[in-house]
């Protein structure tokens, strides 16, 4: 019986709110600025959720920062390879760092399409402190 209502109360919880951290995130990828706002949201609302959105709150928060990071080492490279290009030396540099940036952009976008599909299903996230998907 206690299963039956643990269950009940886990779909009843919001899903409008992760919905549009998602939006914003993906919306963020052609304009920068919504991610930012997502963030926020993401923040807001992560300790007034439930068991099954709180994982996907936890998944948004992280994916923001490990995208975070992993965009300011390529522009690092990016900015340090540009001046030793006169030298033919940061030509690899300035490759990889626009590599790194372009594979965060697709791992970011891979990640909130998966959330979104594990949403809409009513899912908890299952793996919301990964690295990969």
């Amino acid at each position: 019986m206690s299963d039956q209502t643990d269950i009940a109360v886990g779909t009843n919880e919001d899903k409008v709110m992760p919905a549009v951290v998602y939006g914003l995130y993906l919306l963020g990828l052609t304009n920068g600025f919504t991610i930012f706002i997502g963030l926020v949201v993401a923040y807001a609302n992560r300790a007034s959720a439930g068991p099954q959105m709180s994982t996907h709150y936890e998944f948004l928060i992280r994916t923001f920062w490990m995208a975070i990071g992993w965009f300011l080492a390529g522009i690092a490279l990016i900015v340090i390879g540009i001046p030793l290009t006169l030298v033919l030396i940061g030509v690899p540099m300035w490759l990889l760092g626009g590599f790194i940036c372009g594979a965060v952009g697709v791992w970011f976008a891979i990640r909130c399409i998966l959330g979104v599909v594990y949403l809409a299903r009513g899912d908890a996230y299952p793996r919301p402190a990964t690295w990969l998907f």
